[in-house]
């Protein structure tokens, strides 16, 4: 609604329109098109998951610009950059700190599958890689959601020396361990505790279980050198690196596995609750530069990055994705994560005002009369 986009802008950072202009988005537009209506039609498009045609033809009934359906995909396309540098200036005002000192590079792995509206809407899987500190996306590709070859997977990422990849568990599988390993690169990913072999130094069956039980404090973390076994009698050794959660951590861990037991109609085996009361992360990373609570750290990053993907993953689920240029999907994926930290925003800032969505103080009397 009209009345609704100054509250909105609100939230924007507060140097959108010079990043725009800083970012080359403006360049070729026409004087009487206003860097807030460009930004508003690029959201019909991406905040509503509506069709460029339909964006084009909503822009136009809304009078914010009179353009065709391939010039959208083109101004989308200019957008990246632009959405780039707003995503990491939300990022940076909710707190989420990323050291820039260091001499390596980080990079997120992660998935998520877009369902295109219509009863005979694509279904598509974004594989995607986010560098920190940047937030730049290095990596970006789609792939159908069934079928062999299309599921998460390190196989599915162009992975070069020197890399230092953190990924969840989705990604635990000693193929794709030995995988990242065979290109000299690094990572840290969340142990799945039912598909992942671990053996101890020895290359006899590491009990996990029965070390982690022995954790009974909050926040200690302890590690084990580890191999993980892979063909040909390969191993790549590393190091199990685990913390214990808070007391209320756990809680919440224990609701939401007996909730999606009931959900699914099994039972939960004893050690599922057990391992739920950790973190527990496998990493090659170098021991000589990275400590076992660097490696936690770092995965805590990861995690808090990972709270804003959560709303990502739901705000992608639905619309038309770009599927024929790199710069307009990347532009697509930028603009999809700037819709979700701006929610995060909103649903912040809803819990600690009142209902009304404004700040009183900006009104005079007169005014909120009126």
């Amino acid at each position: 609604m009209i009345e609704d986009w100054p509250v909105l802008l609100s939230f924007f950072p507060d140097n959108w329109i010079e990043m725009a202009s800083e970012s080359n988005a403006l360049k070729g537009l026409r004087k009487d098109k206003a860097a807030e209506n460009y930004m508003r039609t690029l959201l019909i498009h991406i905040a509503c998951g509506y069709s460029m045609r339909e964006t084009a033809a909503r822009a136009k009934l809304a009078n914010l610009a009179d353009i065709s359906d391939v010039a959208m995909i083109g101004r989308l396309r200019k957008a990246k950059n632009w959405f780039h540098r707003m995503c990491v200036a939300l990022f940076e005002e909710q707190g989420i700190v990323m050291h820039t000192e260091s001499d390596f590079q980080v990079r997120l792995f992660d998935a998520t599958n877009v369902k295109e509206p219509g009863k005979t809407g694509s279904l598509w899987r974004i594989h995607y890689s986010l560098q920190l500190p940047s937030l730049c996306c290095d990596f970006f590709k789609l792939t159908a959601t069934k079928g062999k070859g299309t599921g998460e997977s390190f196989f599915q990422y162009s992975i070069k020396k020197g890399d230092y990849i953190i990924a969840d568990r989705g990604y635990s599988t000693a193929a794709g361990i030995h995988h990242v390993a065979s290109k000299k690169a690094y990572v840290i990913v969340r142990v799945n505790t039912q598909s992942l072999p671990i053996l101890n130094l020895k290359k006899q069956k590491f009990p996990l279980l029965k070390k982690v039980e022995a954790i009974k404090r909050t926040g200690i973390v302890q590690s084990w050198k580890v191999l993980i076994p892979g063909h040909n009698n390969m191993s790549i050794q590393g190091r199990i690196c685990v913390i214990r959660k808070s007391n209320e951590a756990i809680k919440l861990a224990h609701e939401k596995l007996k909730k999606n037991a009931m959900k699914k109609g099994h039972s939960i085996k004893p050690e599922t609750l057990e391992y739920a009361k950790f973190i527990i992360v496998f990493t090659n990373y170098p021991e000589y530069s990275f400590s076992d609570i660097e490696v936690l750290e770092l995965y805590r990053i990861r995690w808090q990055v990972e709270l804003i993907f959560k709303r990502f993953k739901s705000i992608a689920q639905l619309g038309h994705l770009p599927k024929h240029s790199e710069d307009s999907s990347k532009a697509w994926l930028y603009g999809k994560l700037f819709v979700a930290l701006l929610t995060n925003r909103l649903i912040d800032y809803a819990s600690s005002v009142s209902p009304w969505g404004y700040i009183l103080e900006k009104y005079t009397t007169s005014e909120c009369l009126a």
